[in-house]
């Protein structure tokens, strides 16, 4: 600043406080008593506000901080070990807040950085990154289910057999959806439980409940052990990728520009995809 803009500064300064900081002569400037008691009690302030400008320039240097990600709980579980943990592993000084929750948030309105939703529910306003290989559903039970019942040929045969039925965010209970040679359906399946978390109808279906209506990831361990039968599988078409998502972001920390670059390395399959 000039000396004049500082002088300004100071003259308006002591206006707003209604008392006088500095002597002032042809030849020098000094505080006064009042100036002195005035840079004492605010330099503590001061010092914090000094602090926290190089904590954030920092940032912009060696990823730090927290970042936040909204997603589905399904999406969240397809990106934790391939992406997140392979960020947390590259860049230890960084926490990670995801949040899940089957409604659909505005992101940077609730504070978020990043979003994960499959792409047809991203804000056409966002800036979108496909996430791996196209998902499928997964219909399956237990080996032991099976043993007295003939296994489903087509869907519709589910209605007279005993699932797991889900109950979504907003407490409607999720349709079967499936597809098969331009045919689609949904169904509105029966059974004896209804649950609205996937890993409570996982444990259900492998101990014999009913059948169960899965995201293929979710279940894709057990039915390679053998602990679910999978049923229906040519009724079960690919879905739409995982996009993760942000809004346009300028100055962004440098923990954010680091997630959005492994991301893109996952998403072009340069990291290891489970």
């Amino acid at each position: 600043m000039s000396t004049t803009a500082i002088s300004n500064a100071v003259a308006k300064l002591e206006r707003e406080l209604a008392v006088r900081l500095f002597n002032r002569t042809t030849r020098s400037v000094s505080l006064t008593y009042a100036g002195r008691i005035f840079v004492a009690q605010i330099k503590s302030a001061l010092e914090d506000i000094q602090k926290a400008m190089n904590t954030a320039r920092s940032q912009q240097e060696t990823p730090s901080g927290t970042l936040r990600i909204n997603a589905f709980a399904t999406a969240a579980r397809e990106i934790m070990a391939p992406l997140v943990l392979s960020y947390l592993q590259r860049y230890p000084q960084v926490h990670i807040d995801i949040v899940t929750e089957g409604r659909l948030v505005d992101v940077v309105a609730a504070g978020f950085d990043l979003g994960v939703r499959s792409a047809d529910l991203v804000p056409s306003d966002a800036i979108a990154i496909p996430l791996g290989k196209m998902r499928r559903m997964a219909v399956a039970a237990s080996p032991a289910f099976f043993e007295n019942r003939a296994i489903p040929q087509v869907p519709h045969e589910l209605l007279t057999y005993p699932c797991v039925r889900v109950r979504l965010p907003n407490g409607a209970l999720f349709r079967w959806r499936f597809e098969k040679g331009g045919e689609e359906l949904q169904l509105d399946v029966e059974g004896p439980i209804t649950l609205d978390e996937a890993s409570l109808a996982r444990t259900a279906v492998t101990n014999g409940v009913g059948i169960g209506y899965f995201m293929e990831t979710d279940v894709r361990e057990d039915i390679a052990a053998g602990r679910l039968v999978r049923i229906l599988e040519d009724w079960t078409p690919p879905l739409v990728p995982l996009c993760l998502y942000y809004s346009n972001r300028r100055n962004s920390s440098a923990a954010f520009q680091a997630f959005i670059a492994l991301a893109r390395d996952y998403a072009a399959g340069r990291l290891a995809q489970h």
